[in-house]
């Protein structure tokens, strides 16, 4: 919904199908109504469902831990294909993040549910420089793989981090193939010339992402193709209207996936 806000979610979930997508990577109302109404649409246009948990709040630790577990529950509703995890904060110690972890890998033993913590700015998968501590002390941590954060983050194509960079295409479960740059977490349109350079980093990140999975016998790996509105999308100064649309940068990313890795790796 990240730029259709405007939409019905029933429009929405149509234009989705209509576009050719499989289904839909969206956090749980928790409005009845509002549930219900998102739950309806993912049947009736037969969506698939990757959940994300992005709400946990709290204004120390202990107030988010307990919000973290309220909002899994949440998560879990709708039959997920995995719960994508905005864990953590960036401030939290080591070990207060650790034992997030851990609940949420309680939680999926429980429910029989995938999470997969999300290397976004602000969590606990903010750098590779902190995430790669967190590699050694819990192998079942799986990730959803934005690399668009840790560009950002670090200022760099990832350079000087080959050793965590290769740890996080080991463990992805769920990628969000938004392409960013040195200095922002999105480029303007990856169709530009003048991004090449940094939609061919991505590219390559991906192509070892799939081929991770591929090798280990998965028989899914799942993308969302992430590029948002304004702001992340800029805009020209004084009238504040994008220089390219979101929703054509997207399917243009779904189709560029599509041809790129449905031949090469057939269904299993």
């Amino acid at each position: 919904m990240w730029g259709h806000e405007h939409l019905d979610i029933t429009d929405f979930c149509r234009k989705i199908r209509e576009a050719g997508y499989d289904g839909i990577d969206t956090w749980i109302p928790e409005d009845p109504d509002a549930k219900r109404r998102l739950f309806d649409a993912l049947q009736k246009f037969e969506l698939l469902l990757v959940a994300q948990q992005h709400q946990a709040y709290g204004d120390n630790f202990g107030a988010f831990k307990d919000s973290f577990r309220e909002y899994l529950e949440l998560s879990a509703e709708g039959n997920p294909l995995l719960i994508n995890s905005h864990t953590g904060k960036d401030y939290f110690s080591f070990e207060q993040n650790l034992e997030l972890i851990d609940i949420a890998a309680g939680f999926s033993e429980k429910r029989g549910i995938l999470i997969t913590h999300e290397t976004h700015r602000g969590r606990v998968g903010f750098s590779p420089a902190v995430l790669k501590d967190y590699f050694p002390v819990r192998p079942e941590l799986v990730l959803t793989t934005d690399l668009s954060h840790w560009v950002c983050v670090t200022e760099s194509f990832l350079e000087n981090f080959s050793d965590a960079l290769q740890e996080a295409i080991d463990r992805t479960r769920h990628i969000h193939a938004r392409v960013g740059f040195e200095e922002g977490p999105q480029v303007p349109d990856p169709r530009a010339p003048e991004w090449k350079v940094a939609v061919d980093h991505f590219l390559g990140w991906w192509d070892r992402m799939v081929e991770s999975r591929y090798k280990a016998g998965a028989s899914l790996l799942t993308f969302t193709t992430e590029f948002g509105p304004p702001p992340y999308l800029p805009t020209i100064p004084f009238t504040n209207q994008p220089v390219a649309d979101q929703f054509g940068i997207n399917n243009y990313m779904k189709d560029l996936l599509r041809s790129r890795y449905g031949e090469k790796y057939p269904q299993r």
